[in-house]
């Protein structure tokens, strides 16, 4: 009987070592750039901030990673961190999608929201987390993003949100649409009191988001290649029929197009965002 339990706990023993082993084998490898299919080494392109060294194709940064990337050390004082979205409409199923989706993300929804210094200058940020069901804007989404606007307006602040989204949260129907109105609507009044807001839009920016907060800011910035724009590419051209020009909703046509202010490649983000505040500050 001893015999037979130590063999058990030998076992059990050896396979947490060998799945540790799998999983640090799987952190080594290298990653394939789905835009220009170079294989790089995860730790290049850790060290590179997640763009590709050969072609520059910005990979998805979470929402605390970007939070690191923009902000002082140490800076970042998170607000509403309990909010949490429920299944207001008994929607089938979504309650899990809910609770899949912050163990996924390591967050209770798909913004966070917060107080931080960028090269000391102060301001409130949204950071948008596209592994929380694609950062879909449901109503808990909405709320925050308000309270994050009201808290900028109260500080006397300027604001940055930085959005990337599938759209309108589908299993909170016409209340997570609602989302759109509520949050143009603080917008206006933040406007309105001659604060500065700042939108950065990553891959992707789309729906209900593209159409709302994301787009009504007093500058908007984009990283190089993202998808922004309200339906995709393939449902406009089935819908109208006709062949879509080059890199059409693509952040480089945008900016061409007058829709956007600045590209912003990911290492010159922290930078270009001290000017700005800096001058806004100073004017």
């Amino acid at each position: 009987m001893i015999k037979n339990t130590f063999s058990r706990k030998k076992y059990f023993a050896l396979s947490r070592r060998m799945e540790k082993e799998e999983e640090e084998k799987k952190v080594a490898l290298p990653i394939n750039c789905p835009s220009c299919s170079a294989r790089i080494p995860a730790e290049a392109l850790q060290r590179n901030l997640k763009v590709c060294p050969k072609c520059q194709h910005h990979f998805s940064l979470n929402a605390r990673e970007r939070i690191d990337l923009m902000v002082d050390n140490g800076s970042f004082q998170e607000f509403d961190a309990d909010l949490s979205s429920f299944n207001l409409l008994d929607f089938p199923g979504y309650q899990e999608k809910l609770e899949k989706a912050q163990e996924l993300s390591g967050s209770r929804e798909a913004i966070i929201t917060g107080l931080a210094t960028v090269d000391g200058h102060k301001l409130v940020l949204g950071v948008m987390e596209s592994s929380f069901m694609m950062a879909s804007m449901g109503s808990v989404v909405g709320e925050k993003v308000c309270r994050a606007v009201e808290q900028a307006m109260e500080l006397s602040c300027p604001l940055l949100i930085c959005s990337c989204s599938g759209g309108a949260r589908m299993q909170e129907g016409m209340v997570a649409l609602m989302q759109m109105a509520k949050t143009s609507a603080v917008l206006g009044k933040f406007n309105q009191a001659g604060l500065l807001y700042i939108s950065l839009l990553t891959h992707p920016t789309t729906g209900g988001v593209s159409a709302s907060f994301a787009s009504l800011a007093d500058i908007i910035l984009a990283e190089p290649g993202a998808l922004i724009g309200f339906a995709g590419p393939r449902v406009i051209k089935q819908t109208i029929g006709q062949q879509l020009p080059p890199r059409f909703q693509r952040s480089e046509f945008l900016l061409e197009h007058g829709m956007i202010d600045l590209l912003v490649e990911r290492s010159q983000l922290k930078e270009t965002l001290s000017s700005l505040l800096g001058l806004h500050q100073e004017g």
